[in-house]
């Protein structure tokens, strides 16, 4: 079944980026896709955490940074999970009023997250485990990960998108979109390989 998708213009027609990312944070973002995606996978296997929670999740770090590319993929995907339009809308709106309360300090640690561009609090992540248990806590934050890199990536080519039609963003540049969506493409497969041997800072190995 399609959707229509409806993105908050506070996202869709932002012309500034809300966190500008560099090269370095990107390549960051990547070394920490492998165990993420292990991770999630063998979630679907399992289900110990939902796939609309963890959606909801993603979005969360979506909202704080502000990625319209990421906002209208995962939007279209939390709906075809049959998620509630109006919730979808709210949280990409930064309103968590309808978020039911066991998913709260999730939410949050995921704005946490996406606040501290991928560098927690370990107490946060200490309190996450408290509250859903270490695997949940696990997969919450492996959401968060996929997530991230996503953004890094996809705002920049949010920026190009909005370039080409007229309305480039007031502290972005050709140069820097360009450099990092070709740049982006060329450090993948090294940061991949240096996830998959990197160490684990948050010890979420299960």
């Amino acid at each position: 079944m399609k959707h229509k998708i409806h993105i908050p213009d506070s996202i869709l027609k932002q012309l500034t980026y809300r966190k500008r990312y560099t090269l370095t944070q990107l390549y960051i973002a990547y070394t920490a896709l492998p165990k993420a995606i292990k991770i999630l996978r063998k979630n679907k296997v399992n289900k110990t955490t939902s796939f609309e929670f963890l959606e909801r999740i993603q979005l969360a770090v979506t909202e704080v940074n502000g990625c319209a590319v990421c906002s209208y993929a995962h939007t279209k995907m939390a709906l075809n999970m049959g998620m509630n339009e109006t919730l979808i809308f709210n949280m990409l709106d930064g309103n968590l009023n309808s978020i039911e309360q066991y998913e709260t300090f999730g939410i949050l640690y995921a704005q946490h997250f996406a606040d501290q561009s991928g560098k927690p609090d370990p107490e946060m992540f200490r309190k996450l485990i408290e509250i859903y248990g270490k695997i949940s806590a696990i997969n919450i934050h492996s959401a968060c990960q996929v997530m991230l890199a996503g953004n890094i990536y996809g705002l920049p080519m949010s920026a190009f998108i909005s370039r080409v039609k007229k309305q480039p963003y007031t502290n972005s540049s050709l140069r820097y979109e360009l450099f990092m969506l070709s740049f982006g493409l060329l450090i993948f497969p090294f940061g991949i390989l240096h996830g998959i041997f990197k160490k684990d800072e948050l010890n979420t190995s299960k």
